[in-house]
């Protein structure tokens, strides 16, 4: 194994460069896989009406629930795989890559199964009206069907950035929004399939970056790569790989609250439009969100290797170094979304009461974004050294004990303003939670507690 490629750079080169070399793929990866969503949103907002915007909207719940699976085994799976590698436990980290693919063909597969059982009643849970629902149900049910191929797509390009592939992991992802691109523009507008041929555009691009993903994580000259006797689940495996990645499954299951009752306030106090707003709001917004996962995403293989070999004036350098890219990042979000909201906003429509009210919630939303990228990568930061409590409260606290109250509370006394200004102020508490928590981590010296047994 030792004359095998490994990721050692992580435990040796400066942490500028190397959170740069890491981080730029990831960021790429990470926008490239918002794309996929707003291609679909434009797409649908220009060819198809706004009610399509809208059912597409409904969806995004049971789309953010199957992604809380898919992230709990593709972050989990990960961070385990690079605290290994930096322990240089390979055969370990071997085994972690056979189970990280067992769990989500499993997973993957019982989620489609329940889900399509019971599609119209939770779509109608998720916030679909009359009007909605036909287009909510055509979408998801195509995307269901390819539940599996999602979740393999996420968790092994994930894969492939531990394990040294940052370049790799981005091009597998670039490929498939370039594909979903082309084949929107065949099945939409040429084809006149409708939110039918959003959906078979994106299983269709997915399933081609999950192959390509396939064949690199079987090259025999990569010291991690598929072999047989990795797929066997192993007790120790799962149960870490639940430990580490229980941290984003709580941030996406409460995303997926939060959509619900966002989506069922909007509905009660402005209509299908209002949520048609929404997705677009949210499609906009959580493109910059995603540049900051990337961020994590390049910060993650760093810090858990260097946690893992004892490094710890690394780990807190790169941290430093992510804290101020996200702030960099939100704080553009807030210049663009804020100052100049229509432009991003005609992307998706032309449709001017849409736009009107697009414009009206996203000025609310973004108003604390420069602070919001504190949160995000203090979260990510705990994650990724092992430390699931920490940032579990961090994930559900948000979503959860400030938001939700907020959204139960403020749409019934200020209409869809409520629903906005809800978002807004979960986010400055959550902000001042983070920062106190990571002055208690230093203050107090935790390095070296972890959570999880990592023996």
């Amino acid at each position: 194994m030792q004359d095998k490629k490994s990721p050692k750079e992580l435990g040796t080169k400066p942490i500028g460069s190397l959170l740069a070399r890491y981080a730029i793929p990831a960021v790429i990866s990470m926008l490239a896989a918002s794309i996929y969503n707003i291609v679909d949103r434009a797409f649908l907002g220009h060819y198809v009406g706004s009610l399509a915007i809208a059912g597409l909207a409904v969806t995004f719940p049971i789309m953010n629930l199957s992604a809380s699976f898919g992230a709990m085994i593709g972050a989990g799976g990960s961070t385990l795989l690079s605290i290994k590698l930096g322990q240089k436990d390979y055969q370990t980290a071997e085994c972690v890559l056979g189970n990280i693919v067992s769990l989500n063909i499993i997973i993957g597969a019982i989620f489609a199964i329940l889900s399509i059982i019971f599609i119209n009643p939770i779509l109608q849970f998720f916030g679909a009206s009359e009007n909605t629902i036909p287009y909510a149900r055509e979408y998801m049910l195509i995307i269901l069907y390819g539940n599996i191929i999602t979740h393999l797509n996420l968790g092994l390009v994930s894969v492939q950035r531990v394990v040294g592939h940052p370049n790799k992991a981005m091009f597998a992802t670039l490929m498939g929004v370039i594909i979903n691109i082309a084949l929107d523009w065949v099945f939409i507008t040429i084809l006149n399939w409708g939110i039918i041929g959003a959906a078979w555009a994106t299983i269709l691009s997915q399933t081609i970056s999950t192959i390509y993903s396939i064949t690199q994580l079987n090259n025999k000259n990569e010291m991690i790569h598929f072999r047989k006797g990795i797929y066997t689940m192993k007790k120790r495996i799962v149960k870490n790989i639940f430990a580490i990645g229980i941290s984003p499954f709580c941030m996406q299951l409460c995303a997926c609250l939060v959509v619900i009752l966002i989506n069922r306030g909007l509905r009660d106090h402005g209509g299908d439009l209002a949520i048609g707003a929404f997705g677009i709001i949210n499609g906009i917004t959580f493109t910059f969100v995603m540049i900051v996962m990337g961020i994590n995403q390049g910060m993650q293989p760093i810090a858990g290797y260097n946690y893992g070999a004892q490094q710890y004036d690394r780990v807190t350098k790169v941290l430093k170094y992510s804290i101020l890219y996200g702030t960099l990042t939100m704080t553009l979000s807030w210049t663009l979304c804020f100052w100049f909201p229509t432009l991003p906003i005609s992307i998706f429509t032309n449709d001017k009461q849409l736009t009107a009210l697009a414009v009206e919630g996203i000025r609310l939303i973004v108003l604390l974004n420069p602070l919001v990228g504190i949160q995000i990568v203090t979260g990510n930061f705990f994650q990724s050294i092992g430390m699931a409590k920490k940032s579990i409260f961090l994930s559900v606290s948000r979503q959860l004990l400030f938001l939700t109250p907020l959204l139960l509370i403020l749409p019934h006394y200020y209409g869809t303003k409520g629903v906005w200004a809800s978002v807004t102020i979960s986010d400055g508490i959550s902000v001042i939670t983070a920062l106190i928590m990571l002055w208690q981590f230093y203050s107090k010296g935790n390095f070296k507690q972890t959570d999880i047994d990592l023996s």
